[in-house]
């Protein structure tokens, strides 16, 4: 029997060896809140206090009768995402960006409730504690699957959607499936709450963009470092393995609202085919394929991508 033991303990010591020099040259150290304000969280920037969190949130533009925007961001991402678009809309509408609990500046919630029922509470909330009785929800992503998902709990408070790349069909991406997968092993999520690669931030955010060529060594380490807030590790191991993706997709065919959306043709973790879906089954919806651009359309190119939202928002109810 001493061979089957040295059969099955050689790999498995080698792996445990690996991970350690692993964990030992890639192990960052979280930043405090402190650290981060000076470049990621300067005015327009604010905090509110909501759900025991202080709630990182940007609130520009206009205050007249036309509807409110909340800009709503994607997994592991921040309202960064949306700055471009926020100062553009915000010549308009009055625009609500937001870092999601576990998420950017917000951080990690009390609760450890990350599924995406509590996510669209948790946008109520936002909207009644801001005064807000009705408004537009613009969704990226995960934040694409929280604004459906928010449109059908509460539909008298939600007039339209705007989903870019959103959520909400099952994923089979191998990216999806290895990340959910990590997520569930006790030892790699030791290793994953210590860890965060540069070059493996730097290579997701190529890899999201339709074009490489056009990301930035500012979004690569904004994202890199604001993920590294003290909490974030952990909250998105807790959120991934509270998450079951397309378990509510026929819920879709309850939006009642107009919505538009948007889909980069070069998306490489969710398919375009995923955008006719939708508007197969939202009875009022229109589909617009950006060419060329990515997962991130919306930070790739702001004003291509902006475009048919501004012609949207622009039509009669």
């Amino acid at each position: 029997m001493n061979w089957i033991y040295r059969l099955v303990l050689g790999p498995l010591l080698f792996l445990v060896v690996v991970l350690m020099l692993v964990a030992t040259l890639t192990w960052e150290p979280d930043r405090q809140l402190s650290e981060l304000l000076p470049h990621w969280g300067q005015p327009p920037s604010n905090f509110i206090e909501l759900d025991g969190m202080q709630v990182h949130f940007r609130d520009t533009g206009q205050r007249d009768e036309r509807p409110t925007i909340v800009l709503i961001h994607m997994q592991a991402g921040s309202l960064h995402h949306f700055q471009n678009w926020q100062t553009a809309l915000s010549k308009k509408y009055r625009v609500i960006s937001l870092d999601l609990p576990g998420f950017g500046l917000t951080g990690a919630t009390k609760s450890g409730n990350y599924k995406i029922d509590n996510y669209a509470r948790f946008i109520l909330k936002l909207l009644d504690t801001l005064n807000i009785e009705k408004a537009v929800l613009v969704g990226h992503a995960l934040g694409g699957e929280i604004a459906w998902r928010t449109a059908v709990m509460f539909q008298d408070r939600i007039t339209r959607l705007v989903l870019i790349n959103a959520n909400g069909y099952e994923q089979n991406h191998w990216f999806n499936t290895m990340s959910r997968g990590v997520a569930r092993i006790n030892a790699l999520q030791w290793i994953g709450e210590r860890i965060l690669p540069y070059s493996m931030v730097s290579m997701s955010l190529h890899y999201w963009y339709g074009n490489p060529n056009k990301v930035s060594k500012k979004s690569v380490d904004r994202m890199f470092e604001i993920n590294l807030r003290v909490g974030n590790r952990r909250a998105l191991i807790e959120f991934l393995n509270q998450q079951t993706p397309g378990s509510h997709q026929h819920l879709i065919r309850e939006v009642k609202q107009p919505t538009l959306v948007l889909w980069g043709e070069e998306d490489r973790l969710l398919p375009a085919e995923f955008g006719y879906r939708f508007c197969q089954e939202i009875a009022t919806c229109t589909l617009v394929r950006l060419p060329k651009l990515g997962h991130l359309p919306m930070e790739e190119d702001p004003t291509a991508s902006l475009r048919p939202v501004l012609q949207f928002l622009s039509k009669p109810a």
